[in-house]
C-alpha cells in the first residue's frame, strides 16, 4: 500500500495515536479521546480499515481520586501472552506548580480478545523514583529484557519533561534506576514549553531509534530522535546519540501543523514501515491547545537513509479520498 492510498486524516479527533499489528492479523488502535474520559480500542484487518472500525470502550475513568481526570495517551502492547495498556491520568484538572498532576498507570488483559471491557483489570500506578508529573509511557523488548520509556518532570532540570528509560521487573514494575535519555535543550525543543515527550521505539539496521515530540502542542510541536547501537547497553547514557535538528515538523505549504506524538507500525505484507502521528490543519487555536479536539490521526510510509536512519519527509496533506 502506498501513502496515496491512505485516507488522511485516517481517524479524526484522535490525538496521541498508537497502532499495533498483532499476530492474529488485526491492527489494534487506541488514542486520546477529546473528552479525556475513557480508553477505547478499535481493530481491523487493514490500516485503512481502522477508519471505519467501531471503537469499543474497554476502561472508564474513575469517578474521583486517581485516574479520574484527563486520561491521556493510551498505548496497547502484547507482552508475555497478555495485553497491556499504558496511560496517564490525574486526580484533578488543576495546574499545580505550573504543571498538570498526571501519573502513569497500567491495565492488563489475559484474554485472547482485548475488545471486551470485562477482560481488563487495573495493575495500578507505574511508580518511578520521582513523585512528579509523568506520562507517555511506551515499552519495548530487547535481548530478552523488557524496557519502559516515558516522560517525566525532574525538579532539578529546567522544563516540563525529559525522557527516561528503565528495565522492567514485570509489565507494571520498574527494575532499575531510571536513566535520563534526553532533555529539552535546543531552540526547537523549547518553544512555548520545554518538553521532551511521546517516545516511540523502532529497531532497524543494527540500531534502536527512539523518536519523541518537543515544544508546545501547537504549530511548534515537532519530532526529534535519539539512537544507539543494538549491541550497546541501552542503560548507559553515553551510548545514545541525539539529533540536533527536528526530524519531522510543520509544513506550512500544505497546512500541516504540529505533527507529533507518533508510533510505528508496518504494512499488511510486513514490508513497509508506517509512521503514525497526529496533526492539525490550522493554527488559530482558541485557548489551551490541549482542549482543541482537532488533532487528527494520520499515517504515511517512510523510508531509510543510506546510513540506516529513518527518513520521514514531510507530513502528507489531507486528501479525504
Amino acid at each position: 500500500m502506498t501513502t496515496e492510498a491512505f485516507i488522511n486524516p485516517l481517524i479524526i479527533q484522535r490525538a496521541d495515536p498508537f497502532i499495533y499489528k498483532h499476530t492474529d492479523g488485526y491492527y489494534y488502535f487506541t488514542a486520546s479521546v477529546p473528552a479525556y474520559n475513557l480508553i477505547e480500542i478499535r481493530r481491523a484487518k487493514t490500516i485503512a480499515g481502522l477508519a471505519h472500525a467501531a471503537p469499543r470502550s474497554i476502561w472508564l475513568k474513575h469517578d474521583e481520586g486517581e485516574m479520574s481526570k484527563l486520561i491521556w495517551a493510551p498505548e496497547i502492547h502484547f507482552i508475555n501472552n497478555k495485553w497491556y495498556i499504558y496511560f496517564a491520568a490525574a486526580a484533578t484538572e488543576d495546574i499545580v506548580d505550573d504543571l498538570f498532576t498526571h501519573r502513569m498507570y497500567c491495565i492488563e488483559c489475559d484474554a485472547e480478545n482485548p475488545m471486551n471491557d470485562e477482560n481488563w483489570v487495573e495493575k495500578g500506578q507505574v511508580v518511578t523514583d520521582k513523585d512528579t508529573f509523568c506520562l507517555d509511557a511506551t515499552t519495548f523488548e530487547h535481548n530478552g529484557k523488557l524496557y519502559y520509556v516515558w516522560a517525566q518532570k525532574d525538579n532539578d532540570i529546567r522544563g516540563n519533561s525529559n525522557l527516561y528509560i528503565s528495565e522492567m521487573e514485570n509489565p507494571w514494575t520498574l527494575k532499575t534506576k531510571p536513566l535520563l535519555l534526553t532533555k529539552p535543550e535546543y531552540d526547537w525543543e523549547t518553544i512555548g514549553f520545554w518538553v521532551n515527550e511521546g517516545p516511540a521505539v523502532i529497531e532497524r539496521n543494527g540500531k534502536i531509534f527512539i523518536t519523541y515530540s518537543a515544544s508546545a502542542t501547537d504549530e511548534n510541536y515537532a519530532m526529534g530522535m535519539i539512537w544507539c547501537d543494538t549491541d550497546a547497553d541501552v542503560l548507559d547514557m553515553d551510548n545514545w546519540e541525539k539529533s540536533k535538528d527536528p526530524i519531522f515538523q510543520s509544513d506550512l505549504s500544505t497546512d500541516q501543523f504540529g505533527p507529533g506524538h507518533n508510533s510505528f507500525t508496518v504494512s499488511e505484507d510486513g514490508q513497509t514501515d508506517i509512521l503514525v502521528y497526529h496533526c492539525r490543519d490550522y493554527t488559530e487555536i482558541k485557548g489551551d491547545p490541549l482542549y482543541d479536539p482537532n488533532r487528527h490521526t494520520k499515517v504515511q510510509e517512510f523510508t531509510w537513509t543510506k546510513d540506516g536512519k529513518p527518513f520521514f519527509g514531510k507530513p502528507v496533506p489531507y486528501n479525504y479520498l
